[in-house]
């Protein structure tokens, strides 16, 4: 009978089916070693279909679930969403971060309207855990409906290259864990699971333990690389060797996010310069989420502005430029970390602001010395400034760019946006490492204080 117990020896044959689960756990732990918690928690006879346990990774504490495949094709059960809900409640009281190991088909459909509820009660501790401690999710088979759901719910997402991440089957794509990494939903794409859990130490070593918790700090060499024009060769000469970790590399293609370190003090980078002029719908979601999440962890931000703005032509409205840019300037103001932001080319108005303005924005806004820094795109400056000195002139667009060369020359230097407050310092190339590392160190001990209120609304 299915609600007889089991003897001992019966439990341990179920719990030794779960090899599977356990051996990725192996992956993510110290030496592999860890403490399984409800080891002999069974579902109807059968095991629960999930795996949960707790021991150290690079020396901290933290949390993990696995799903096992084997159980009924690793499906939610209301005996495997209390065993998770429970690791929920250690993590959150504990101040440990959580990594979730995806494999399974779904619910169990055998009594799908208590894996609802399961469900709902996950949904609940995983916001409430949001914030609070990192969570990784790490999708190594199937991750389909609900567990997608809540899957996709932690702060970074990593898939291997033959997972299927999907809200439903039979969408036609081919390639999910690519679709994965191209929509902003998967941080990294690992080539197995040993990868997978490679990145995930990486990425736990550089968070810190909990939004309580000091950011990590390590040992460095100054970088060797050259100061480029590109944002990957900008942080690898600004920031310490080696230390530069790219996250969402498919996602918004002109922008670029990424932890590492400066001076040994852990920070994230998020730079405008990848492949494009102009940032799309997709890059503000991708800065302004990391932004957050580097807000929520205390962890400061540097941003490397050089853009010519948001695109704004029929397409990318339709898509809601206007909404993304709102959010994307939100995200920047109401994050209380450090914000140091630096020019490094060009800085067009609303990106300027949003990205690097003084006040809300940034705390401390530097400048190249070859940097262009204007309200306006200068071609659309001397339209409306200077459009009289385009009359009866033969080549109209040689015209209008001689004058926005000048006016860039008199007006949108990085000394002229000096002078006026819009930046605090101006630096070369050479200087702006020392630069950004002084300001992330003076300002370790900043305090912020907003208004009360139960949360801000920002556009979504």
């Amino acid at each position: 009978m299915s609600n007889e117990l089991k003897t001992a020896a019966e439990l341990e044959t179920l719990a030794d089916a779960s090899s599977k689960a356990v051996s990725r756990l192996t992956f993510l732990f110290d030496d592999g070693k860890f403490t399984e918690v409800g080891r002999f928690v069974t579902s109807n006879g059968a095991l629960s279909g999930v795996v949960t346990a707790f021991g150290y990774v690079e020396g901290v504490p933290v949390y993990a679930f696995s799903q096992d495949i084997s159980a009924k094709s690793g499906a939610l059960t209301k005996e495997g969403a209390q065993k998770i809900s429970k690791l929920f409640s250690l993590a959150a009281e504990t101040g440990a971060p959580v990594v979730g190991v995806y494999d399974s088909y779904g619910a169990d459909v055998s009594d799908a309207l208590t894996a609802l509820s399961s469900y709902g009660e996950l949904f609940l501790k995983s916001a409430n855990l949001s914030g609070v401690v990192p969570t990784v999710s790490v999708v190594c088979g199937v991750c389909a409906g609900a567990a997608a759901m809540l899957a996709t719910n932690a702060d970074f997402v990593i898939v291997t290259k033959d997972s299927e991440l999907y809200a439903a089957p039979n969408t036609g794509i081919k390639d999910l864990a690519a679709h994965a990494a191209a929509t902003g939903v998967a941080a990294l794409v690992a080539d197995d699971d040993a990868a997978a859990f490679a990145a995930v130490k990486s990425l736990l070593g550089r968070v810190p333990q909990n939004n309580l918790a000091p950011v990590p700090m390590y040992e460095f060499e100054e970088p060797t690389s050259a100061f480029g024009n590109d944002a990957l060769s900008q942080a690898d000469a600004i920031f310490d060797e080696g230390s530069v970790k790219e996250l969402y590399t498919d996602f918004g293609k002109a922008s670029f996010t990424a932890l590492a370190s400066i001076g040994g003090n852990c920070v994230g980078v998020l730079a405008t310069n990848k492949t494009e002029d102009k940032l799309t719908v997709h890059d503000s979601s991708k800065l302004a989420r990391f932004m957050r999440m580097l807000d929520c962890f205390n962890i400061p931000a540097v941003t490397l502005v050089d853009t010519e703005g948001f695109k704004s032509d029929e397409a990318a409205s339709k898509c809601g430029a206007v909404k993304a840019m709102a959010k994307l300037s939100h995200a920047y103001a109401e994050a209380t970390n450090v914000k140091v932001a630096a020019v490094t080319g060009k800085a067009y108005g609303t990106a300027f602001m949003a990205l690097a303005g003084k006040g809300a924005n940034s705390d401390m806004t530097f400048a190249l010395d070859t940097a262009v820094i204007s309200a306006l795109d200068p071609i659309t400056a001397v339209e409306f400034m200077e459009h009289d000195k385009l009359a009866g002139t033969d080549d109209l667009a040689a015209a209008r760019k001689a004058l926005a060369d000048d006016f860039v020359k008199s007006e949108c230097t990085a000394y002229a946006a000096a002078q006026k407050g819009a930046v605090d310092g101006v630096v070369n190339a050479s200087e702006l490492r020392a630069a950004i590392r002084e300001a992330v160190e003076i300002m370790a001990g900043k305090r912020a204080q907003r208004l009360p209120k139960k949360h801000s609304n920002i556009q979504l």
